[in-house]
């Protein structure tokens, strides 16, 4: 390639010049938010509720996808799914939020995940009922017993983000919004006991946790580096390369252990596009510079695994195989393309 060639690929859109699509990337996800307004289950007071797999990693994702395409206004799905956290955001009894929904513990797990996802997310848009979301955020956190400084988080049976181990998860994402605040609220006295509380909850716990729930730990300790010792940090870090396939990337096994589904898809030991995806984008996170050779096969094989008719990264469900045209058929697959995606651009 000459000169001039490789100065118009630098500054050109990446959709001209990788061998992976931002472009259908961004409308493969936008199409499946599409899906998710229009789908009942997904309803909730003031606009649709923020699921794990398709609304987090939408959130997640598509703002790096808009600076990458070179987009100026967020998404009417963006916007919508902000709304709804902004609508809901002032309510601080849990049978306010969810009407439809007032058996326990459901309930108060429903409220959890609500509190943390609105306190993340308005907090990273910088919306002015951030401070309003983060101090809910605070109310629900658990105050006494064993799970002190976690929240309430769905216990479904349900891989990998709604089970017994999804609460430290939660935890993760509470660390991100909390890294997100202003340094103001930050040290406010009350935020730092809090803030305190969740750091001691995640130290604790962590050594017990899959790979793929300290991943996420390792990405939110990049900004709150209270939450993780060097140690644990390099531990994380060190067991994510062991895990490597020779193909550059990580199986859904590597990230376990898991509890088996036997009405899942038994194909868990070959690299994967969720596995792939978030730990090379979780090692980006933490700081990994893209020119280490192990991140550089991890980012190939990614370039290579999207599928170029739709723009996603496929992946099975770990719990159960659906009907292929169900809206459930593709949870696995919105988390990995927004995961896949993201890693590629950072």
């Amino acid at each position: 390639m000459n000169r001039l060639a490789r100065v118009i690929c630098l500054t050109a859109l990446p959709a001209f010049c990788q061998d992976w699509s931002p472009r259908l990337a961004a409308d493969y996800l936008d199409g499946r938010q599409k899906q998710w307004f229009a789908w009942k289950p997904a309803s909730a007071t003031g606009g649709p509720c923020v699921s794990c797999h398709t609304g987090v990693t939408y959130l997640f994702a598509r703002p790096a996808l808009r600076a990458a395409l070179g987009e100026k206004e967020r998404t009417p799905y963006e916007l919508g799914l902000t709304a709804g956290l902004r609508a809901r955001v002032g309510h601080n009894d849990a049978r306010e939020v969810f009407r439809s929904h007032t058996k326990e513990p459901f309930l108060s797990q429903a409220f959890g995940v609500e509190a943390v996802l609105s306190a993340l997310f308005l907090t990273l848009e910088e919306a002015p009922e951030a401070a309003q979301a983060l101090d809910r955020m605070w109310l629900s956190q658990i105050r006494e017993g064993p799970t002190r400084g976690s929240w309430p988080w769905f216990n479904l049976d349900l891989e990998p983000w709604e089970t017994s181990t999804a609460q430290f998860y939660g935890a993760t994402l509470a660390a991100l919004a909390i890294s997100k605040a202003p340094t103001a609220y930050r040290e406010r006295p009350d935020v730092r006991e809090r803030s305190a509380d969740l750091s001691v909850y995640l130290a604790r716990e962590q050594p017990a946790q899959p790979l793929h729930n300290r991943l996420l730990l390792l990405w939110a300790a990049r900004t709150l580096p209270q939450a993780l010792s060097i140690q644990a940090r390099k531990a994380i870090v060190d067991e994510a390369w062991r895990r490597q396939q020779e193909d550059g990337g990580w199986t859904m096994n590597s990230l376990g252990p898991w509890k088996a589904h036997t009405t899942a898809s038994t194909v868990t030991d070959v690299s994967n596009s969720y596995a792939t995806g978030l730990t090379a984008l979780a090692l980006t996170k933490a700081g990994l510079l893209r020119s280490d050779a192990r991140l550089q096969r991890a980012l190939a094989w990614l370039k290579t695994h999207q599928d170029p008719t739709s723009g996603s990264w496929p992946a099975e469900s770990m719990n159960k195989v659906f009907p292929p045209e169900s809206m459930m058929a593709k949870f696995m697959q919105d988390a990995a393309t927004a995961y896949s995606a993201m890693a590629l651009i950072e």
